[in-house]
């Protein structure tokens, strides 16, 4: 069994999580400087290559204007 970070439903996690950016309006620079994390990280999440927490995924949603479960 592969990792969780390469299946088909954690890529359709990540492009709602770079879609949700771009409709709130946000550079992936502005998302990191609001989420106190550098640039990198939000390329390396969007990307699939790091994988986000629950607690993570509330901020993003919070900094986004969106429901956890619209990432689900």
């Amino acid at each position: 069994m592969g990792k969780s970070i390469h299946t088909k439903e954690y890529k359709v996690f990540v492009e709602r999580l770079k879609k949700a950016r771009i409709e709130a309006g946000l550079t992936q620079v502005q998302a990191a400087k609001k989420l106190g994390r550098p640039q990198s990280h939000i390329s390396n999440v969007e990307t699939g290559q790091q994988r986000v927490d629950i607690v993570e995924l509330k901020r993003f949603a919070k900094l986004y204007g969106k429901s956890i479960e619209y990432f689900l």
